[in-house]
C-alpha cells in the first residue's frame, strides 16, 4: 500500500509543466485548492476534471501513476463518504433502515466530498511530481522572501517543508520493508478487527523511528560536510526567471479560475 504513495515523489521527464517556474506552480496549486472549495454543483466539477486532465497530459506523467496515489487514501475517502451520507439531513429520504437514513442531500454532499478529496490529492501531487526538491525549495523561499522583514526564516522554512515532502515516500518505503521483515518472522498485520490491526502495527514504530533518526543524522552530516550554512550568502546554479511558458500557463489558469467564479455566481 505504502509504495503507491505519490505525494513527495518526483517524476523526471521533459514536459511543458516540468519546465514551468516553481513559483508559478506553487501559486497555481494553492489557487486550485481554493477553487475546489468554491464549487457548488457537479457540473462545475467538469471544468476541474478537464483542467486537471490537460495538466496531467501536458506533464507527461502517466495517468496510472497519478491514480496510484489514491490507493493509500481510499479508506479515508470511503469513510468521508459514509459519514457525510449518514450525517447530512435532507427532505427526501432515499433509504431508511432503523437509525440509518440516507437522504438526497446526504447523497449529494457525500459525492461532493469524495470527488473533492480525489481531485485535491491528484492536483496537489502533480506539484511534487513535476518539480524537483531543489526547485521546490527555491520557489518556496522566493515566495517567502517578503516576510523576512518581519523575522520569518524563509530559507529554513522552505528547506524543512521540502525535506518533509521528500521524506514521505522514503519513510513509506522503509515502513514497507519493516513490515515484510516482520511478516517473515511470523508477524500478522492483516487478521483481526481494526483495533487488533492497530495494535499489531505498534512493533513497527520503534524500528521506523530509529531509521528516521538515522536518516536525519546522515542528512545533517552530509549538509555539514558540504559547508551548508543556511540561506545567507547562498548562490544558486539556476536563477528563477519567468518565461513565455509561465505566462501562458498563468493565462490558462486565470481562464479556468474565472469559469469557476462565474459558475459560483450564477
Amino acid at each position: 500500500m505504502f509504495k503507491n504513495l505519490t505525494i513527495g515523489q518526483h517524476y523526471p521527464v521533459e514536459s511543458p509543466v516540468h519546465s514551468l517556474d516553481p513559483r508559478v506552480k506553487i501559486i497555481m496549486t494553492f489557487a486550485f485548492i481554493i477553487s475546489l472549495f468554491l464549487i457548488e454543483s457537479f457540473v462545475t466539477y467538469l471544468y476541474v476534471i478537464a483542467f486537471l486532465a490537460v495538466a496531467i497530459i501536458s506533464s507527461k506523467v502517466p495517468f496510472k501513476f497519478v491514480l496510484r496515489g489514491l490507493r493509500p487514501i481510499f479508506f479515508i475517502i470511503l469513510i468521508t463518504f459514509i459519514i457525510n451520507i449518514l450525517m447530512t439531513p435532507g427532505n427526501v429520504i432515499i433509504f431508511e433502515l432503523g437509525f440509518i437514513k440516507i437522504t438526497d442531500a446526504g447523497l449529494r454532499q457525500a459525492g461532493f466530498m469524495a470527488l473533492r478529496l480525489t481531485l485535491l490529492i491528484m492536483g496537489t501531487s502533480l506539484l511534487t511530481l513535476t518539480t524537483s526538491p531543489i526547485l521546490l525549495t527555491d520557489g518556496i523561499e522566493n515566495l517567502l522572501n517578503p516576510f523576512k522583514k518581519i523575522g520569518v526564516p524563509a530559507h529554513e522554512l522552505a528547506m524543512m517543508m521540502t525535506i518533509a515532502l521528500r521524506f514521505i515516500p522514503t519513510l513509506m518505503e522503509e515502513t514497507e520493508k519493516i513490515m515484510k521483515a516482520q511478516k517473515s518472522r511470523g508477524a500478522d498485520f492483516e487478521s483481526g478487527n481494526v483495533i487488533n490491526r492497530a495494535k499489531n502495527l505498534i512493533p513497527l514504530l520503534v524500528p521506523l523511528f530509529i531509521s528516521a533518526f538515522r536518516r536525519a543524522d546522515e542528512l545533517a552530516m552530509a549538509m555539514e560536510a558540504r559547508c551548508y550554512r543556511g540561506g545567507e550568502n547562498r548562490t544558486r546554479m539556476r536563477q528563477l526567471k519567468m518565461e513565455m511558458g509561465d505566462y501562458v500557463a498563468i493565462f490558462i489558469f486565470v481562464i479556468y479560475f474565472a469559469m469557476i467564479i462565474v459558475s459560483k455566481i450564477w
